[in-house]
């Protein structure tokens, strides 16, 4: 009897948990659909009393969010892919390949990884304009080209591979990109895709630094563009909803899509035999 109430509690807060997480999002849902001023209704309501896609035509047609929907996609898949590459071979470097100086440096980047974000924005902007990428996009993607944590994670993964087996290819003849192509890569998949969300997931939602290095309108990406719909639109509650689940949806389906591999990828820490 004991245990039979202690898994109705323990089931009665999840429950509890997944109703406070989920009932934000189903409201914002339901408010991108109520017409004009009913979102800011008292007592509010839960549903739309007549439901309307004015608000989504409206960003479409008179706020172009097509376009800044556009350059976030372009912004957070080339961030990824570049991501994935560099992160990928400098985390197997640092995990199975000797070289001088190895541990230090890893040890300096790690040492790196405490220091806050926006300690290093001024000297960062600085040295973009000096490369010229400022108001581009490539002010945007360089700077999350290669992170510390994506080099940690594919690292701490990349141990767990057998040397046995990578002396085994060297033998065989086969060069150290064949060994990383053919070998290591198929092994690092579920990190890999771990990465993949964590790097997709972080440029898609980040505002500050495109905020920072944007002035050109046309190439704001959907954060930036929807803080300034909201600055234009101070009382139109529905449209910044509407604007809100267009910025949350892509991100929530890819999420979906990949969460397999993203669970596989953090619990799982050995190679199968």
């Amino acid at each position: 009897m004991r245990r039979a109430l202690q898994s109705i509690a323990l089931h009665a807060g999840l429950a509890a948990g997944v109703a406070l997480t989920l009932l934000p999002l189903l409201w914002m849902v339901s408010a991108s659909f109520m017409p004009a001023g009913e979102a800011s209704a008292v007592p509010p309501r839960l549903l739309p009393s007549a439901p309307t896609l004015e608000h989504y035509r409206a960003l479409f047609t008179r706020m172009s969010l097509a376009r800044h929907l556009a350059n976030s996609a372009l912004v957070a898949t080339a961030v990824t892919l570049i991501a994935l590459v560099l992160n990928s071979m400098a985390g197997y470097a640092f995990a199975k390949l000797r070289f001088a100086g190895r541990e230090r440096i890893f040890r300096l980047l790690m040492a790196a990884l405490v220091i806050p974000a926006q300690v290093t924005m001024l000297p960062l902007f600085l040295l973009l304009r000096e490369l010229g990428c400022v108001n581009t996009y490539w002010g945007v993607i360089i700077p999350g080209m290669a992170s510390i944590f994506g080099i940690f994670l594919v690292r701490q993964y990349a141990q767990s591979i057998p040397d046995e087996l990578i002396e085994a290819a060297r033998i065989d003849g086969a060069s150290e990109f064949r060994i990383f192509r053919s070998i290591v890569v198929p092994v690092l998949k579920p990190i890999i895709v771990t990465l993949a969300v964590f790097t997709l997931l972080g440029t898609w939602n980040d505002f500050m630094w495109p905020l920072i290095v944007l002035t050109d309108r046309d190439l704001y990406t959907l954060p930036v563009a929807l803080a300034s719909l909201s600055r234009e639109h101070v009382q139109d509650n529905e449209l910044m909803m509407a604007g809100s689940v267009l910025t949350t949806l892509p991100v929530l389906l890819v999420f979906i899509a990949l969460q397999r591999y993203y669970i596989e990828g953090l619990t799982v820490g050995s190679v199968k035999g």
